[in-house]
Formats: structure tokens, sequence, C-alpha cells
């Protein structure tokens, strides 16, 4: 029992360890989860996963990619997939299809593949994801159009890639009798997926909307129930449970009134552990020799798929769409391989292998190399391949607003007439409502969730206002936004007279991000403050009428909030600035009515 245990806690130390790494250099974990599993595995030796799992390894990893898919179908809306240009919907479309049409023959001819495995390699490489373009995005800073294009195809065609594979991959176990038996087995397996995905999901989606379970139980039994649809799919059929996985978080994801956000919770929590430690295992299984076996031909195959089926696949897609020929050279070296193709890839092999199906042993070194080629080639060159084209947007200038009160509102709406990128986050959709039929672009939910970081599009956006009430939420986001944008990028207000009691007293590196605007200038001050009537002005300085004059004018009821310069920059007020307005820059400031700063006095 015990030399079982320490492989376990080292994988999870591993894990955990790859993640941080991942988190400190800003670049998808994947690479160094699929790296480490190499080292951990057939380089050292210190891990190895047939012997720590046995017989437990199959069910244990088809149940790990099985969340994933589901997961990933939760995620793709009808509307999405229109919603977004013709661009997206041809990329997730015609683009997967080109991508496997390409890359399945160059595999067969060069690595000797059967046509069967080729086309299986080609469908597992048409998908990129969100978890490996979002932070290349954030580094590279391509055009707001193409930031949408790449970021909306990852979403997109998570699920319909794996749909893609899963198709192919039945078919592949169905061919191995005759001719009438084949399409027999495909048929079945295709109607089981099928039918038991779209009865259950629908089952779940009337769950959701009559709200049949407690809250507190809804992850754990949507959780259960779509493990269970897919345990009893492949005993009716065998291996149509990720047909039916994949179904059910489609047509749920689809379904009118039925939020599907909160399910998407679960995945946050299983995968730091559970996805990670899957693929250090998965890495780990790799055998030195079948890396070498691939040979030169794995460089072929890299070569039309990243200059060949790319390229097409983006040039057949944009017909029609008038998108420029710079904008479609970036679209085209962007494409990074990630998680469902390792997690897809791997599980195929052990169901092939298991089978004694011929050339298994070479579909998870070569998709495991394709992963790691496209994420390291393609984060190190993107920002320069975007800066040489013409077409990498300037250092961002906008700005995230945690907190949709009064105040912030007022304050975005302002931001947003002098061409001031805003997007105003909460977790309160009162307020988000409010701030939508304002014209405030805005975000529902937690910023720091994986769901924001999908979905929460920080182009232009470099710098995070923290002007919430949630004393225990602020801090958090504060540290998140603080790495994720850079030291100073993000600023807070002041806890006021509560921050002066011992037991609210917070750290004094944090304490530092506090002086927004200016001294003991809290969320309770400014609510006060718009209930009263306060508004917001602009006011443009000149020889004639200094920035002392203004002060004079406006005494005690003007709350200086940011200025803007001559050039156009704004440059917010804060206790730590000392800040000399000049003639020709405005100043933006809240204006209190004489009444209510007679009552604060």
């Amino acid at each position: 029992m015990d030399n079982l245990i320490i492989p376990l806690v080292i994988v999870g130390l591993l894990s955990i360890a790859c993640q941080y790494l991942a988190y400190k250099v800003r670049v998808p974990a994947i690479l160094f989860l699929l790296i480490m599993g190499i080292v951990a595995g057939p380089v050292t030796g210190v891990i190895d996963a047939d012997g720590l799992f046995g017989d437990l390894l199959f069910p244990v990893v088809s149940l790990s990619v099985a969340i994933i898919l589901f997961e990933g179908a939760l995620t793709l809306r009808r509307q999405d997939l229109s919603g977004h240009g013709s661009m997206v919907r041809n990329l997730c479309t015609i683009g997967t299809l080109v991508t496997m049409l390409v890359v399945a023959p160059v595999a067969h001819f060069t690595l000797d593949m059967s046509w069967e495995m080729s086309f299986l390699l080609g469908a597992i490489v048409t998908v990129t994801g969100p978890t490996v373009i979002v932070p290349m995005l954030r580094t590279v800073r391509p055009s707001n159009k193409v930031s949408n294009i790449l970021r909306w195809e990852g979403i997109i065609i998570d699920p319909i890639g794996a749909l893609l594979a899963v198709l192919v991959f039945e078919y592949i176990i169905s061919t191995q009798d005759a001719l009438t038996h084949t399409l027999y087995a495909f048929g079945l397996t295709v109607s089981v997926g099928f039918g038991i995905g779209i009865a259950v999901g629908y089952f779940l989606g009337l769950v959701l909307r009559h709200h049949w379970i407690p809250h507190y139980l809804m992850n754990t039994a949507v959780l259960t129930i779509m493990l269970g649809a897919f345990a009893i799919s492949n005993l009716i059929a065998h291996e149509s449970g990720l047909l039916t996985v994949t179904v059910m978080g489609i047509l749920m994801a689809n379904m009118k009134d039925v939020d599907v956000d909160d399910i998407l919770e679960f995945k946050e929590t299983l995968s730091v552990l559970l996805i990670s430690g899957l693929f250090i295992l998965l890495a780990s299984r790799i055998e030195l020799n079948a890396i070498l076996d691939v040979g030169w031909g794995s460089v072929l195959v890299l070569v039309a798929v990243m200059f060949v089926a790319r390229p097409l696949g983006v040039f057949l897609s944009s017909i029609g769409t008038g998108l420029k020929w710079r904008e479609l050279a970036l679209l085209s070296w962007i494409a990074p391989r990630g998680i469902v193709a390792a997690a897809v890839s791997a599980l195929f092999a052990l169901k092939l292998e298991a089978l004694d199906y011929a050339q298994a042993e070479m579909l998870v070194p070569m998709v495991f190399l394709i992963i790691i080629t496209t994420v390291v080639l393609q984060s190190l060159t993107s920002a320069k391949v975007a800066e040489l084209l013409g077409i990498r947007a300037p250092a961002p200038t906008g700005y995230l607003i945690f907190g949709g009160a009064q105040f912030s509102r007022m304050f975005a709406k302002e931001l947003m007439t002098h061409n001031v990128p805003v997007c105003l986050a909460d977790t309160n959709y009162e307020t988000i409502k409010l701030a939508r039929m304002d014209g405030v672009p805005t975000y529902f939910g937690n910023p720091m969730s994986e769901h924001a970081e999908r979905n929460l599009d920080l182009t232009g956006l470099g710098k995070v206002l923290v002007m919430s009430p949630y004393r225990q939420l602020n801090p958090l986001v504060t540290y998140h936004f603080e790495h994720e944008m850079g030291k100073g990028s993000v600023l807070g207000l002041s806890n006021g007279e509560l921050q002066k009691r011992p037991s609210h007293q917070v750290s004094e590196s944090y304490s530092k991000k506090l002086g927004l605007f200016a001294e003991n200038i809290s969320y309770g001050k400014l609510a006060g403050f718009t209930s009263k009537g306060a508004s917001i002005k602009t006011t443009k300085l000149s020889e004639n009428f200094s920035y002392d004059d203004y002060k004079e004018e406006y005494k005690d009821r003007c709350l200086p909030l940011c200025a803007i310069n001559a050039e156009g920059k704004l440059k917010l007020f804060t206790t730590s600035s000392d800040m000399k307005p000049k003639a020709g820059w405005q100043i933006v400031s809240l204006i209190t009515s004489e009444k209510a700063s007679n009552t604060e006095a």
C-alpha cells in the first residue's frame, strides 16, 4: 500500500508544480504537464501508470475524458456558432474538414499509417481549445477582430472536433468484421449515442429548468447522472458513451431557460488535480522507442498541420468574409492544440491497444508531439508575427471595473464617451442588467473563474478598478489580476473607517492598492453621493481656467476621478499620485449637489 501511495502523491505534487509554473510564466499548463509526464515516465521511470492503476487505468481515463468532453459540449451554444460571424462558423466546419482531409493522407504516406488510423489522427488534431488559445491571446494582443475569431473558434471547435473524432473512432472499431456487420455496429453506436444523449440531456435540462434538485446537490447530481448515462450507453452499444455525453452537453447548452453556467463549476474543481494528474499519467506511458519510431515522417506531418492544413482551412473559410490578408496570415499561424486532443488520443490509443489494433501505439506520441510543438513555437513567435504584420494592438488602455453599482455604471459610461474601452463585471445580475440597459459591456459572474477565462474578453483592457461591496472577494480579484496584468495594474477603493479597526485591518501590501480617487473614498461614500443626486461631469481646462480655478469653483462638491491630457491619455487620481493638470486637459469629476455636500459636512 505504501508503495502505491508515494507515486500517487508524487503525481499530485507534480501536477500542482506544473500548474504553478504555467501560472508564473503564462503559458498553457498542458505543455509542462506533458513534458513532466515524459520525464517522470520513460526518461526516469519514477512513475509507472500501468503498474500504479493496473486494470483501473482504462476506466479512470475513460471517465476523465467523458467529463472533459461533456464540459466542452456545455460551452457550445447555437447562437455562438452563428453569432460570431461567418468566419468562426466556417473555421469550425470547413476548416475542421480541411484539416482532417489534409493530415490524413500525409500521415498515411509519411508514417505508413493505415487509412483508418490516419483519419483518426486527422480528426483529433482539428481541435484547438480555449485553454491554450486564451493565454496566448493575452500575450500576443492581436487586433480585436482576430482575437474574437480565435477565441470563439477555440470555444466552439472543442465539442465539434471531439464529436468528429468520436465518430471516426466508432467507425474504426466497427470495421473489425464483415461490411454488413460494420454498418450495423456503426449505426447502432451512433443511434444509441444520439438516443441516450438526447433523452438524458433533455431530462437533465428539465431538472435544471424546474429546480427539481436542491442547488447544493446540482453539480454532483449532474456529474453522476452524466457518468451513469456514459456507462449505460457503453453497455448497450460498445464505446458509444463518448458520443452520448457530447450530445448531452450540446443539447443542455441549447435548451431554453436552462442555465448551465453553474454546472461548469465542477470542471473547475476537478481540473487542477484530476485533469493535471491525468495528463502526467498519460504522458508517462509513452515509450521512448515509440517517440523515436515516428521518425522523420512526423516532421512532415507537423509541416502539413501548421503550414498546409491551417492556412488552407483559413483561406477557404474566409471566402466572402472581407478579411484582409494580414489578418488571415495571423489566423493561419495561431492554432495550438490542447487538452481535448491529448485526452481523446490517449483514450482511443488505450482502447485500440486492447483490441490489438495495429499502429495504435503511434497515435499518442504523434498527437503529443503536435501539441508540444504548436504550443511552444506559436507561444514564442506569435507576438512577433503579429507585430511584423502590423495588426498587434497597442498596449491596452481600457478598464475592467469589478462592481456594478450606480457609480460604477456612471463612471463606465463617462469613460466610453472618451473612447476608453471598459467592461463591467459583477456577480449580481440586477446590476449587470442595468449596465446592459445603459449600453455598457458586461460580464456576469466571478471574473476570476474558469468560465471568465473562456468568456470574459479582456482585449484592450489593461487595468482593473475594484469598486464592489464584496469585501472578501475584492482582495482575491486584486491579486488575481495584478498577476495577470502586472504590478500596479489594479486599484481599489478604501475600506473607509472600517480599515482603522484592528479586526478589519488588511495587509500593508494590499492597503497600498486601496488609494483610488482620494483618501477614505469608499464604496459606501460613493453610493451615498450617487443616491443624493451626484453626477459625473467633464470639464476642459484652459489658460483662463486653470485646475486651481476649477477646484475653487466647486470646492468640496468636487471629487476628481481622472484627467485626460492633451494627447488623449487618461490618468486616474489616486492617493499616491501628484498630478498637475494643465491647460488643454479634461477633468472628469463626481459633482455632488450643494445640499448633499452640506449634509456630508
